[in-house]
């Protein structure tokens, strides 16, 4: 609602610090673009660490480290952490290609999104450096 203070937890009316990993500021929308570039099949280390400076900088990391865990439905906390979890959700599919980002859709926490995407794309590929390695030996 209009005059809404936004630094306030829509379930208990208590402030939220700007310090705590629960914060959103008014200017976060889930649609926010916060890396150079869209992930591909073939960036994903430098997607990942592009990524991984925003969330700390939004001091969001707790929801991917399992430091910050999602509380039960009768925890005041929920509706905040799920608040949180959805924005950060829109900033992960945001920042994917569109066939990658609709293999994660259906996920139902940013840290599943985390964890599948660091699961196929953070290995390293042995077939893929070779191909690699003969582009690279091939090219003049």
């Amino acid at each position: 609602m209009a005059g809404d203070d936004p630094g306030k937890s829509k379930t208990n009316a208590e402030p939220i610090d700007a310090n705590s990993q629960y914060y959103l500021h008014p200017s976060d929308y889930p649609k926010q673009l916060q890396v150079n570039k869209n992930l591909t099949d073939n960036n994903f280390n430098d997607w990942s660490q592009e990524m991984t400076n925003f969330l700390f900088a939004k001091n969001k990391i707790g929801f991917f480290d399992g430091s910050l865990l999602k509380p039960d439905k009768s925890d005041d906390k929920y509706m905040t952490w799920m608040r949180c979890d959805a924005m950060i959700k829109g900033w992960l599919t945001t920042a994917m290609d569109k066939e990658i980002r609709s293999s994660v859709k259906y996920a139902n926490t940013a840290l599943e999104i985390w964890n599948d995407l660091h699961e196929r794309f953070g290995k390293e590929s042995a077939p893929r450096e070779y191909e690699l390695k003969q582009s690279i030996t091939q090219t003049r």
